[in-house]
């Protein structure tokens, strides 16, 4: 599954073979049809496996963190460490979300207690003034989108001229966390 994992998540689903996996682990095709019926099979496999570890490894990162803003920059902090120590689990995020139902729709499904924990943190914030008042579901998918987006779109990054290194990825995570604070936070003082 962690072989599937890397393949779905850097090659993308359509683009990834059976055989040239069964190739890489040195087994025949049989031998993962027999655990998993089918790709698709394999793949909800996959996205349960991990979506169970992205929302321990982010539950972790909330148990530490403190209240309010600090949350969020927790949260953060845990994303960018997360793409430079297991980036395939952050890109099949994006590949489940191109994939759309029902790949999208299990992940959604998986991830639904944490989303709800946020959406609900956030509106608890907006409502003690903590937060600048706003739709927290669609104040939650801006944060997911443009978070994990400077996190691991290392394409992108380069086609607007900065090359993705350790240096720079602190530097992008540091003006990340000054652009959210001042979007959210309603009083910095």
């Amino acid at each position: 599954m962690d072989a599937a994992l890397v393949s779905f998540a850097t090659t993308g689903f359509e683009a990834t073979s059976l055989d040239q996996l069964a190739a890489e682990l040195g087994v025949r095709k049989q031998t993962i049809l027999y655990h998993f019926k089918s790709k698709p099979e394999l793949l909800d496999a996959v996205i349960d496996q991990a979506a169970l570890e992205l929302a321990a490894y982010l539950e972790d990162a909330l148990e530490r963190a403190g209240n309010g803003f600090d949350r969020i920059e927790a949260l953060v902090r845990s994303v960018f460490r997360l793409a430079l120590r297991r980036p395939e689990l952050l890109g099949l995020l994006r590949e489940s979300g191109r994939l759309g139902p029902p790949a999208a729709s299990r992940l959604v499904e998986n991830l639904d207690p944490l989303v709800q924990r946020a959406r609900e943190f956030l509106e608890a914030e907006m409502e003690m003034g903590h937060f600048r008042k706003s739709d927290a579901r669609l104040l939650l998918f801006s944060l997911y989108s443009t978070v994990v987006g400077v996190a691991t779109e290392v394409e992108v990054l380069r086609a607007v001229g900065i090359e993705p290194t350790l240096r720079t990825t602190a530097i992008r995570r540091r003006e990340l966390l000054q652009f959210l604070r001042r979007a959210l936070v309603e009083d910095d003082a």
